[in-house]
């Protein structure tokens, strides 16, 4: 499988409507406190609200953050929108589940896995690069997977989108120091940007949101 451009076009009308609004806040997120009525409701917000990051980002990093939570070495290159979508309705019909048990409890279709035990380290960089400078978005989408499958891996459950320059500039670093390993053992080891573990929190969600 080779990593391209075609990421952002990963996603059909109907889910880019679903998807097409603005994280409300900056701070981080989560996962362990925030219920799926506030990740519907409040953190996604009406278009035009102004915020942070891309609201399919935000999926991606959802996505790539289930697929290590499941214990699994792969990237599922055409599986974004029925992720989404399950999470969507999932969200819906569950609104006060938090949401870490909602992204790591739904079933959604994965196909065009890629085993990110077999693609070494050089090779990665050298096809993200090249991706960064024909579709600065794309790459940004392709990364933002990645650290939600950093972060998954690392057993923690936070969020933190302005950190993804940190976590994409400290991945480069490690793959140039290391470049036969492969990406799955980069995106294991440690990263300045990715949080350390924390205990979850009550699967019982506070009564209000202040």
């Amino acid at each position: 499988m080779i990593l391209s451009a075609r990421w952002r076009h990963l996603i059909p009308l109907s889910l880019a409507a679903i998807l097409c609004v603005q994280l409300s806040h900056a701070a981080e997120l989560n996962l362990a406190v925030v219920n799926c009525a506030k990740y519907e409701n409040e953190i996604l917000a009406p278009p035009g609200s102004g915020g942070g990051a891309d609201p399919i980002d935000t999926v991606m990093w959802l996505f790539g953050f289930a697929v290590a939570s499941a214990g699994e070495r792969v990237m599922y290159g055409d599986s974004l929108s029925p992720f989404g979508f399950a999470l969507d309705t999932e969200c819906k019909a569950n609104p006060t589940e938090r949401l870490l048990d909602a992204v790591t409890a739904i079933k959604s279709k994965r196909d065009n896995p890629m085993d990110l035990t077999r693609l070494d380290c050089s090779t990665f960089e050298s096809r993200h690069i090249a991706l960064r400078k024909s579709d600065p978005e794309s790459a940004n989408t392709l990364t933002m997977w990645l650290f939600g499958y950093s972060v998954g891996l690392a057993g923690s459950h936070v969020l933190d989108a302005a950190a993804l320059g940190r976590f994409d500039a400290a991945l480069e670093e490690r793959c140039a120091k290391h470049p036969d390993d492969s990406l799955f053992d980069a995106l294991s080891a440690p990263n300045p940007a990715v949080p350390a573990s924390k205990p979850a929190a009550s699967k019982r969600p506070p009564a209000a949101w202040h």
